[in-house]
């Protein structure tokens, strides 16, 4: 049976340009009722906002990230139901808009599939938006999968949403840790067992840089836990003090002093900054010593080209190699079983949250108009890296004018 929700109010998404990630604007969605068969409509109930959303558009292209959430980006489309807007293009045929993946919880409010009810919560990706409309398969005790045909050839882990209701580790004190902290935890736990795996390719220490990034801080934590290598944190002078406080590194310095470190220690590098100064830096600096180069994210946005692999190539050490954790977490799950393999890293989680209450402070955003503000603070690097940002865009909240 079809339950049809009320679109008195607006149903709301951001968009970002995608060559200049920049430029955003706020459009209504146009969401069709009623559901066609196995359709469910989501409302966004809240999502995290990090540096690692940034690299989703940075790598938008190159890895796929765009195809989660399309835009249809016809001329006649794109000026018509803009609310806000940053842009500074004179026309909107020349702007193609994308939507970034986050990690947030939501709740079915509208159901066409007979195994999925209303009013079930759900954690997984969505867009930064009120609403989500999935075509939902793969059905299971557990969660279910968004089927849409825009998601063929995606790693099926972006497409899953978790039941709350039969999630063992979920708490719902932890629910903004959670979202702003298990995507880029599972990354990390991901990174360090794949470095375990392959016997850290005889190297004895690694070299973490954006070092004061949540991913980063959360691949230090796991790093220690496990308690077989050292890590020195790279990061900027403005972040330097808080790096040092969180006290998951054995050594933290700054960009400038990259060329004090030991070249003669076989070295680990897993790269969060992405900008090709830095890498090519520690590359010139390690040089043969350097046993692995891992990239993942790319917060230093200004100082990237993912498409110039052949300067890539010719940097001495290992060659940078960009790491893809569903690579790792699929090996794990069949050679330990998913549920062996989740129960490992949520396990983890729930000790990393517990870790994160002392050093992160949580900061809930409900006004569409301080949304860009925010992400513009993640986008130019210059977020209060002891902030988690939440944000709700709960139509209750927003009295947007159409301009």
């Amino acid at each position: 049976m079809t339950i049809l929700t009320s679109q008195a109010q607006p149903t709301l998404v951001f968009e970002v340009a995608k060559n200049d990630l920049s430029q955003t604007r706020v459009v209504e969605l146009n969401i069709e009722q009623p559901l066609a068969d196995n359709e469910v409509l989501l409302k966004v109930s809240k999502f995290a906002l990090t540096a690692n959303n940034i690299s989703y558009g940075i790598t938008g292209d190159a890895l796929g990230y765009w195809q989660f959430f399309p835009v249809n980006n016809v001329p006649s489309d794109t000026a018509s139901n803009s609310i806000t807007s940053t842009s500074t293009t004179n026309t909107a045929q020349q702007t193609q808009w994308g939507r970034l993946p986050v990690m947030g919880f939501a709740d079915v409010v509208s159901s066409n599939n007979k195994d999925i009810n209303v009013g079930e919560r759900v954690w997984g990706f969505m867009p930064m938006a009120t609403h989500l409309k999935i075509i939902a398969g793969k059905v299971n005790p557990s969660g279910f999968s968004d089927i849409n045909p825009c998601r063929e050839g995606l790693s099926p882990v972006y497409a899953r949403f978790d039941r709350v209701s039969t999630n063992p580790f979920y708490q719902l004190k932890n629910e903004d840790y959670d979202i702003l902290l298990r995507g880029l935890f599972t990354t990390s736990w991901l990174v360090d067992d794949f470095m375990f795996d392959n016997n850290y390719f005889d190297a004895t220490q690694y070299l973490i840089t954006s070092a004061s990034s949540k991913t980063s801080i959360a691949l230090a934590f796991a790093i220690k836990q496990r308690g077989q290598r050292s890590t020195v944190g790279i990061t900027s002078m403005a972040n330097l003090s808080f790096v040092e406080s969180l006290g998951c590194y054995d050594h933290v310095i700054s960009y400038n002093d990259i060329t004090t470190l030991d070249a003669n220690v076989a070295s680990i590098l897993v790269d969060m900054a992405g900008g090709k100064k830095t890498l090519a830096a520690i590359h010139h600096h390690f040089t043969q010593q350097l046993r692995y180069s891992c990239r993942i994210g790319a917060t230093h946005h200004g100082d990237i080209d993912i498409t110039d692999t052949q300067s890539d190539s010719l940097l001495p050490g290992a060659p940078p190699t960009f790491f893809f954790a569903p690579t790792q977490l699929k090996k794990r799950s069949l050679e330990w079983g998913v549920g062996e393999t989740m129960k490992q890293m949520n396990q983890s989680l729930l000790h990393y949250i517990d870790f994160c209450r002392s050093i992160i402070t949580i900061s809930h955003t409900h006004d569409l108009h301080h949304v860009n503000d925010i992400y513009q603070q993640v986008l130019a690097g210059t977020a209060d890296a002891s902030v988690g940002q939440i944000i709700s865009l709960d139509p209750n909240t927003l009295q947007p004018s159409k301009q």
